[in-house]
């Protein structure tokens, strides 16, 4: 791939501007050699202003999403790619949430630009469970464990009841929930439907992938190979 396609594929720039970068000499080899538009040397190998490219496609990353951020482009407010550096947010392929949390929600959230691996995570076959880490207004009654993993709960306004969901009580307002399937506001609505209210949200793990206890919030980082093996592997 010729350079300039490269780099504005990166996020570095329209093609225009691409070629300018170019042109003015932020974009060298490893050795600091100059390079032209029509130089064609390892990915690994190319410089822009001393620093190392970003990863080509296709890549993955985990993000510790804060509260009030959302996870649409066209959200007036925060959103999740004001946490990442400006020039992914236009690089092509584009970097898209795989399976969204709400603006109040935080937790882990994976963002791809690879087709084939976000179906693949969120297809039923591959049953990857998300688990949630609830907290709630009023004291648990402790029969909720049972009614969500009865298949028989049907939130209000739909037809068609949820999957079986797994409960874990952790304190009297405290819970782990795991979910397989992603409807809008699910885990809210759920509690809603027995009396109670969620006031803190955050998702902890996706399929055999747990949030890092040391990422902190805001901060991301790329998916390995070795992830995403654990990503897959069954709990």
């Amino acid at each position: 791939m010729k350079l300039v396609k490269h780099l504005a594929n990166l996020g570095y720039g329209s093609r225009r501007e691409a070629e300018r970068l170019i042109k003015s000499g932020f974009v060298t080899d490893a050795e600091g050699n100059v390079l032209g538009e029509r130089d064609l040397i390892p990915h690994d190998q190319i410089r822009y202003r001393g620093e190392p490219l970003d990863p080509p496609a296709p890549l993955t990353i985990l993000l510790n999403k804060p509260d009030g951020y959302a996870c649409s482009k066209e959200d007036p407010d925060a959103t999740v790619y004001d946490l990442l550096p400006a020039r992914f947010e236009h690089r092509n392929p584009g970097l898209n949430p795989v399976g969204r949390l709400d603006k109040d929600t935080t937790g882990m959230l994976l963002m791809s630009d690879d087709g084939p691996l976000l179906h693949k995570i969120i297809h039923p076959k591959h049953n990857l469970g998300k688990v949630y880490h609830v907290h709630l207004d009023r004291p648990l009654k402790g029969d909720e464990g049972e009614l969500f993993a009865s298949g028989d709960l049907t939130l209000r306004n739909e037809g068609k009841p949820l999957l079986p969901a797994e409960l874990e009580v952790l304190g009297e307002k405290e819970a782990l929930i795991t979910l397989h399937e992603g409807r809008y506001h699910q885990v809210r609505r759920m509690f809603a439907a027995t009396g109670n209210h969620v006031v803190a949200l955050k998702r902890i793990a996706i399929g055999g992938l747990k949030l890092p206890d040391d990422l902190p919030e805001g901060e991301w980082r790329l998916l390995t190979p070795h992830d995403l093996d654990v990503l897959f592997r069954r709990a």
